[in-house]
């Protein structure tokens, strides 16, 4: 499999790209305690600049969208500041950032929160998982269900998060709807059980993720906003039910997010290749796929069979701050210490040598 399209230059809403890689959205867990991205936090994204676009780890839009420790947020002038140092050190490699925007819904735990209070979902259900917390491993509680009134506070929470984003230097935002988080949680079956206008139908457990899109759209311009899910991942208790029922509920909802004319649909994908061609269909824009276990030859295979417009890499870039130079050069991966993915501190987190190092 040649990576030759990868070398091929690509815009993405206001963003030019010379190459068709990027970096995948992953947790590193290594905020300040108040959510403040950190001068390490700069390095370790400057570092990666040459990726082109840089997705960010999911940032909180709020306060109780907070689901793990030291996890970064925007929604504070301190945060702005934070994510401003994080900007400038990817713009001055080269390379544009997207922050994305991540409530994660009944996926957390009041010890890992500010203000240490209940999650919330669209229904009170718990997850049925544990959670790494200040004292270890605890099972996520049951959440508490928001109200129409909570629900509309969210979508001008993503809003505000969405400014302070562009505010900070952002090149845009990502929202995340995939993954076992809040907006998949509205979207899945076995995790709303709501009878009001956010549950039931597959119009109606659509409704949140669609407003949340529109709304940060207009904020900010539909050509600063991405969006990711993950149809069939089955983390954080999700389960989307048979193969049919997922397509009907993704090929709804990507039909109507088409019509905000989003920057990029950015998919976790997790095999379903007819449900992906369909998306690819009716999707005006930039598409994103990621699949797990992807070795380095295969990297460009999406592209290659028309899925993806850009393939994002993950964990090999972790490891590897040259991934792009490394690729290029056909060049052997440092290998990735799983031990310090969420460790803290520079170690696993900055000091991978680059080529000219190794």
């Amino acid at each position: 499999m040649t990576l030759s399209s990868l070398w091929q230059p690509f815009t993405l809403g206001r963003v030019e790209l010379s190459h068709r890689l990027a970096l995948a959205p992953m947790t590193r867990n290594r905020a300040h305690a108040d959510g403040t991205p950190g001068d390490l936090v700069a390095e370790y994204y400057g570092q990666r600049a040459s990726l082109g676009l840089l997705i960010s780890e999911g940032v909180q839009p709020s306060a109780g969208g907070q689901g793990y420790m030291n996890t970064p947020g925007i929604y504070t002038p301190e945060h702005i500041e934070g994510w401003r140092n994080v900007a400038d050190a990817v713009h001055a490699g080269g390379g544009s950032l997207f922050l994305q925007l991540m409530h994660a819904g009944r996926t957390s735990h009041p010890d890992n929160t500010p203000h240490h209070r209940q999650p919330v979902a669209p229904s009170a259900i718990a997850p049925g998982v544990d959670i790494a917390t200040p004292s270890g491993q605890q099972p996520t509680p049951v959440p508490r269900e928001l109200s129409l009134e909570d629900i509309q506070t969210t979508i001008a929470d993503f809003v505000h998060a969405a400014a302070s984003a562009i505010a900070a230097g952002a090149d845009g935002v990502e929202i995340h709807g995939a993954n076992g988080y809040l907006l998949h949680q509205f979207l899945s079956p076995n995790a709303n059980h709501r009878t009001d206008s956010y549950g039931g139908s597959i119009e109606n457990r659509s409704r949140f993720v669609i407003e949340v899109a529109r709304a940060v759209a207009q904020e900010i311009g539909a050509d600063r906003v991405g969006i990711r899910l993950s149809p069939s991942m089955p983390l954080g208790g999700i389960n989307e039910g048979e193969v049919a029922d997922v397509r009907a509920q993704y090929r709804h909802l990507v039909g109507e997010l088409a019509g905000l004319n989003l920057a990029y649909l950015h998919l976790h994908h997790v095999g379903d290749d007819e449900l992906l061609q369909s998306f690819r269909e009716v999707w005006p824009t930039a598409v994103l796929v990621v699949r797990y276990g992807r070795t380095r030859e295969q990297i460009a295979a999406d592209i290659d069979a028309g899925f993806a417009d850009i393939a994002p890499v993950g964990r090999m870039a972790l490891a590897n701050p040259d991934v792009v130079e490394r690729l290029r050069a056909e060049a052997p991966m440092n290998e990735l210490d799983p031990a310090t993915i969420y460790a803290g501190g520079a170690s696993g987190y900055t000091d991978y040598p680059v080529l000219a190092n190794a």
